[in-house]
């Protein structure tokens, strides 16, 4: 259940940047795009050369509330039950080391025969990262 977490991110590396700090709303709109199409959403006055800085402060901003972000109600039991009857994969706009990290954490790995992050191929909302977890 990370999307508040991701819109207040944002909302922080925006002020550490000095820019205009996005609406909770419009934060919320671009989760599950890849960062960099997000920011070209949320920080439109960003100068991509500035990319690498919102990055890192929105990163120091997400690590450091990583570990008190939690599954939904029931989420495990729901992934257990599916994994049992069907191949499970994600497809996700984190990247391979964030994926890797909160898999790990909450100790999903197994359950999961396949992933694509946004960092391996074209974020969504191409289609690139579906159809290669179907071929």
């Amino acid at each position: 259940d990370s999307a508040s977490t991701i819109a207040e991110c944002i909302r922080d590396a925006s002020r550490d940047l000095s820019l205009e700090v996005p609406e909770p709303e419009r934060a919320r709109h671009v989760i599950e795009l890849g960062l960099h199409d997000a920011m070209r959403i949320v920080v439109p006055q960003l100068p991509a050369s500035r990319y690498p800085e919102f990055v890192a402060s929105y990163r120091k901003h997400f690590l450091a509330r990583k570990d008190s972000m939690q599954l939904f109600a029931g989420m495990r039991e729901l992934l257990e039950q599916l994994s049992g009857r069907h191949l499970l994969a994600i497809a996700t706009g984190k990247s391979r080391h964030g994926l890797d990290r909160d898999i790990e954490f909450h100790g999903l790995k197994a359950l999961f025969a396949a992933s694509r992050c946004a960092d391996e191929t074209q974020p969504k909302p191409h289609p690139a990262m579906l159809l290669e977890l179907m071929a």
